[in-house]
């Protein structure tokens, strides 16, 4: 099997977010757990809780954007591809029972999330489009049924009909509750035995 496919926008963007991350958030982060664990008593200390689940999910991110990027596979543009849908196109199709129009680019998996105008390759509507001009229609088939749409236009450049969405990025959700839960859960506990449990959940 192979890569998995990704734009060349798609790719810079994630790797953008792994630099941010790894040069700039994990050090103020880290910056931060250090202060805080300064201050005494690490099982009682809200600020060293939060921070310390905040690092921990900025490592998730970073060990997935890692092995992400060097798993995929970057499709740029090729002349060849012009008047035809393939990877990479921007399409607006219009519905053959009621009219109504989409705007759609066709990516990546793995820069699709947080855009609701950007499809899988793998999608059903993306198969269905796949090789087809402008003029031709698509026939969609999903659990409901099948439907019908017609490509209206198709572009590789951003075209001015397309409002782009950006990709989503590291987004910190760490609330009261889950800070509540780490002070009563570690109450009474050795503080430097919490700090050396959590430097090896670092390591894995």
């Amino acid at each position: 099997m192979g890569k998995p496919y990704i734009t060349r926008e798609g790719y810079d963007a994630l790797h953008e977010e792994l630099d941010f991350l790894w040069l700039t958030k994990r050090p103020e982060v880290t910056q931060k757990v250090s202060w805080a664990a300064s201050l005494g008593d690490r099982s009682e200390n809200a600020d060293y809780q939060y921070n310390k689940r905040l690092l921990a999910q900025i490592d998730r991110r970073i060990r997935y954007l890692r092995s992400c990027l060097n798993k995929l596979q970057v499709v740029e543009y090729n002349p060849q591809q012009e008047g035809r849908v393939f990877f990479g196109a921007y399409v607006e199709i219009e519905a053959d029972d009621d009219g109504s129009l989409l705007q759609l680019k066709i990516v990546g998996g793995d820069e699709i999330f947080g855009r609701s105008n950007c499809i899988s390759i793998d999608a059903p509507m993306a198969r269905a489009l796949l090789g087809k001009s402008e003029g031709d229609d698509a026939v969609v088939r999903t659990p409901k049924g099948q439907r019908i749409w017609y490509v209206n236009r198709i572009a590789y450049k951003k075209p001015a009909w397309f409002t782009e969405e950006p990709m989503h990025t590291f987004d910190v959700e760490v609330d009261d509750a889950d800070i509540a839960h780490d002070v009563e859960s570690t109450a009474g506990e050795d503080p430097k035995k919490i700090e050396q449990e959590y430097l090896k959940s670092l390591m894995g």
